[in-house]
């Protein structure tokens, strides 16, 4: 079954994310047996040399990678599926009429308006338009005022996937002091309900970027069909953190 098919059947799906350009670490996540690698072209370090590498090098490895583009326009997204990519998650998707052109970048004509020229993508995915549109997955991500009072009606486009909440941009639209910080924030909660809700609805996926496992893990549990679980930055971070307590303990106070 596609990585597509799984997130429109909202099977519970667990993915990470990649920030850095490294075909290296692309190949050994997608070992580790990850649902999905999806590599940032938004606020990553990622060119498009390094993302056709990190691309090539988890499809090798027998994994699933996605991305996610710089901006909302049809060059941005159409680069990344012309990688051959399995999805992309369109970031700062404001409106359901914004969030229908994310879908149709996504669709080949007469469906949509991705422009023919599948360089790698017809290798992996196939050169026929019709089961490239089904074999893509198209998801908008939900971090902005204007996406959440507009979140039932982005939900129904017809043709999109699933949406993806940005949690800090969104805690900073509610009125979060930090993006991490929504303590005092209680519209934070009650708009992941809604946004859960409004996914269900209409029969999509409903992702959560996270930036630990355990947070991706209680979202899972608590409704959410799909979220990352972490990054490789904050991976890296944290193991190098921890050998450093092994190795150098802090003296006792």
């Amino acid at each position: 079954m596609t990585f597509a098919a799984r997130l429109r059947g909202r099977e519970r799906i667990a993915g990470i994310w990649q920030v850095t350009p490294s075909p290296v670490i692309s190949e050994r996540l997608a070992l580790l047996g990850f649902d999905y690698i999806c590599l940032d072209m938004q606020h990553g370090l990622i060119d498009y040399a390094s993302f056709l590498a990190s691309v090539t090098a988890v499809d090798a490895a027998g994994g699933v990678a996605i991305g996610r583009p710089a901006a909302n326009d049809l060059a941005s997204i159409g680069r990344l599926l012309d990688a051959g990519v399995q999805g992309v998650i369109v970031p700062l998707v404001n409106s359901a009429e914004e969030a229908a052109a994310a879908v149709s970048a996504c669709r080949y004509p007469p469906a949509g308006t991705r422009s023919y020229g599948p360089s790698r993508s017809g290798l992996r995915i196939g050169p026929d338009p019709r089961a490239a549109d089904e074999a893509v997955a198209c998801v908008v991500m939900i971090e902005t005022r204007g996406a959440l009072d507009d979140i039932e009606r982005i939900c129904h486009i017809p043709g999109l996937d699933g949406v993806y909440v940005g949690p800090s941009d969104l805690a900073l639209a509610l009125g979060a002091p930090r993006p991490g910080d929504v303590s005092g924030t209680p519209e934070f909660a009650r708009a992941l309900k809604r946004i859960k809700v409004a996914a269900e609805d209409a029969g999509i996926a409903c992702g959560m970027h996270c930036h630990r496992a355990e947070d991706a893990a209680r979202h899972l549990d608590d409704g959410f069909t799909f979220a990352t679980a972490c990054s490789d930055v904050s991976l890296f971070e944290e193991a190098a953190r921890a050998a450093l307590r092994t190795v150098k303990p802090s003296p006792p106070s």
